[in-house]
């Protein structure tokens, strides 16, 4: 008996279906069961809420690989009973865009049946082909959901920005990441539950820890570990079996117990000992262990000012940097920025003299709590207030109008005239600073910072 085409069709499909790569078998079909993303998926977000009335707009997910893009556009189309069609910037052209757009404007003249053209990495096109797709956009002829792991407004149009509403995704909590391996380990009609597998919590927690919330990494993982466990007769992947699928060592390393901070501390002590090669040590240590990088570019902003300060003061535009480069491009790429800056900060000479004039300030600060400004410096309507010394008029000066730009003036609260709350270092450039310092106190009669 010779099979019909459409039970042929549908035999392939399920062959498909089940040669298709963990991750994919086991993608979503509803919102209900998206782990992660509760700015777009909890109840009342506007992503929802627009998927679930129906009202679809054009829309640009952005945010890093595995984290639901392509999953939550393929459920903007299901959920709504609209048609899914798919182009990949990098593969796909303007003719492709206008095939799409023609058979889209057919469905919808014929049988008003909406159409989602998802386009990943979006931020390939160049802006005449993202120009190919504003007439479809703007009259309603397709609804675009555009993906990309780069900042849209570097990337994309501004034309298409503007038709456009944009969603930031960000990478997968650990617990939801786990929730993922369970879930792949028990489905048997998707996932691996025909195996009988189960995954040790440690094992668990450092592959999720290791994905840096891909979830696609995650389950990629998942699904070579349980190759290796299943073929050696075990029924637990254990570490051993995620070290092997991922075919490197994982780092053990607990982000909420004592060993963060130990690394986070060694980290930081190297750098303030100058010695980049355990500066670099810790800081790829923390890295590959899945730690927070947003956690340690803080750190290294902080260190810039506490531990180097004025000594380099080119120190805080290089952690600063290194931050925004991190939001930028992301991790694994963003590792470069780091450890330049790492280095930079444990290379540089190194200077508290910041932190103890701080100390030094509010100590100040709680000891004069009845300080007045002086009558010279203070300002009623935007106007300076004539102030009266010895009898006479004493009006602000302007210290431009002086030699060098200096004029003697009394700045602090009388409370404090006379106190010296910043004592430069003679590290790095800071000793250009104290000897500048130390000239203008002569010249202004003002105390010695270092007698």
């Amino acid at each position: 008996m010779t099979q019909s085409p459409d039970l042929f069709a549908s035999e392939l499909e399920k062959r498909v279906g089940r040669a298709a790569p963990l991750a994919d078998r086991m993608r979503p079909a509803s919102l209900d069961q998206v782990v992660g993303q509760p700015d777009l998926l909890e109840p009342g977000a506007a992503f929802r809420t627009m998927v679930e009335s129906g009202r679809l707009l054009s829309v640009l997910l952005f945010g890093p690989p595995g984290t639901g893009k392509t999953t939550l556009a393929r459920l903007v189309a299901s959920e709504t009973e609209a048609s899914f069609a798919a182009l990949t910037a990098s593969v796909h052209g303007v003719k492709d865009v206008r095939n799409v757009l023609a058979r889209a404007e057919r469905a919808l003249g014929e049988n008003g049946t909406r159409t989602v053209l998802f386009l990943d990495e979006i931020h390939r096109f160049n802006k005449a082909q993202q120009d190919a797709l504003l007439p479809g956009v703007e009259n309603g002829t397709v609804i675009l959901v555009g993906a990309t792991t780069e900042n849209p407004f570097f990337e994309v149009n501004s034309p298409l920005i503007s038709r456009c509403t944009l969603f930031r995704l960000v990478p997968l909590a650990t617990s939801d990441v786990i929730e993922l391996l369970g879930r792949a380990l028990t489905d048997t009609s998707r996932g691996l539950g025909e195996l009988g597998l189960t995954i040790d919590d440690s094992a668990a927690q450092a592959l999720a820890e290791r994905s840096g919330g891909d979830a696609r990494l995650a389950l990629n993982v998942l699904e070579l570990a349980a190759v290796v466990a299943d073929g050696s007769g075990r029924q637990v992947i254990g570490y051993s079996d995620v070290e092997e699928a991922l075919q490197r060592r994982i780092i053990r390393y607990d982000k909420k117990g004592d060993q963060h901070y130990d690394v986070i501390s060694a980290f930081i002590k190297s750098m303030r000992g100058s010695d980049p090669d355990a500066a670099l040590y810790w800081l790829h240590t923390m890295l590959m262990a899945g730690e927070d990088p947003e956690f340690v570019a803080r750190r290294m902003v902080i260190f810039a000012s506490e531990d180097v300060g004025m000594a380099d003061p080119d120190a805080l535009v290089q952690a600063v940097a290194a931050s925004h480069a991190l939001a930028m491009v992301g991790l694994p790429e963003a590792a470069y920025n780091l450890s330049q800056a790492a280095v930079y900060l444990a290379t540089a000479p190194k200077s508290d003299s910041l932190k103890r004039s701080m100390g030094t300030t509010r100590q100040a600060v709680e000891d004069t709590p009845g300080a007045t400004v002086p009558a010279h410096l203070r300002s009623t309507g935007g106007r300076m207030v004539t102030a009266r010394v010895d009898g006479r008029p004493a009006d602000y000066l302007d210290p431009h109008t002086g030699p060098d730009h200096l004029i003697p003036q009394q700045y602090l609260p009388d409370q404090m005239e006379g106190r010296v709350l910043y004592r430069p270092t003679r590290q790095g450039r800071e000793e250009a600073i104290r000897s500048r310092l130390e000239e203008w106190d002569r010249h202004l009669g003002r105390p010695p910072r270092h007698p």
